[in-house]
């Protein structure tokens, strides 16, 4: 065999080799809730789009491994998670102890916290100024839980909704007097609905949180791999790529 027919055989098969390594990439279902805007949501062709969406894809990228979304509702994510449905859950989910008990998190990827929106006609300084008022919140949401903390998990001011888009349109439409949700999705609400001029307040006792990405408890293999590939991913700049994409300006520093 002449010497450039060698070198055109071990060109086929190192092409070949490298093209068997990727079609061997392990792939994860990833569950998420699909009606969180910027976060998560459905585009007019049903694609599933948003910051945690292109984010998981560069994570996946430079973590070595592919990932398929699965528009998952948000009140069943997390069994859909522990029977192994789903592999990874990544839906603007707050890191919390208590659902630290049940699955395992990543390394936080988004700086947040709780705000509180009301309709134009309401002004308040604090959560407690909403006593005796109707507030919707999503529910088992870090909002749901500051709410039953404040008036008692069986108020029946407090209004439980499947999604964010749902419990929106209850304060949109005036059926409650407030809403508890994540500063990024409300923020994004107001900003895409200026002619509702709703009142923003952050109570003083609204902690900084983050969000963090979920795994089956004691799946310590592949949280190793999402926390390498969030590494990398903030490293190279991709992560800023993608936080200036759906919110612009520099993306906070993380933990």
């Amino acid at each position: 065999m002449s010497f450039k027919r060698k070198l055109l055989a071990a060109g086929f098969v190192s092409a070949l080799f490298a093209s068997t390594l990727a079609s061997a990439a392990q792939t994860y279902v990833v569950g998420t809730g699909a009606t969180y805007r910027p976060f998560e949501y459905e585009s007019p062709t049903k694609e599933l789009i948003g910051f945690d969406v292109d984010l998981m894809k560069e994570i996946a990228k430079h973590a070595g491994f592919e990932v398929e979304f699965v528009n998952t509702p948000f009140d069943g994510i997390f069994a859909a998670l522990n029977n192994g449905d789903r592999d990874i859950v990544m839906s603007g989910l707050t890191i919390t102890p208590k659902r630290a008990e049940a699955v395992d998190f990543s390394k936080p990827y988004f700086l947040a916290h709780q705000l509180i929106l009301t309709n134009k006609n309401l002004k308040i300084n604090s959560l407690k100024d909403l006593e005796g008022k109707l507030i919707s919140v999503v529910n088992s949401s870090a909002g749901d839980i500051a709410a039953s903390e404040q008036f008692g998990k069986t108020s029946t001011n407090i209004r439980r909704f499947d999604n964010t888009p749902l419990a929106l349109e209850e304060l949109s439409n005036g059926g409650v007097d407030a809403m508890i949700g994540d500063v990024g999705v409300l923020q994004w609400y107001v900003k895409q609905n200026p002619d509702k001029a709703f009142n923003q307040c952050r109570d003083p006792g609204f902690a900084e949180q983050y969000f963090g990405i979920a795994v089956a408890k004691g799946n310590k293999a592949l949280l190793e791999q999402i926390n390498k590939g969030l590494d990398e991913a903030v490293k190279s700049g991709a992560y800023q790529k993608v936080y200036e994409k759906w919110f612009g300006g520099q993306a906070p520093k993380l933990p």
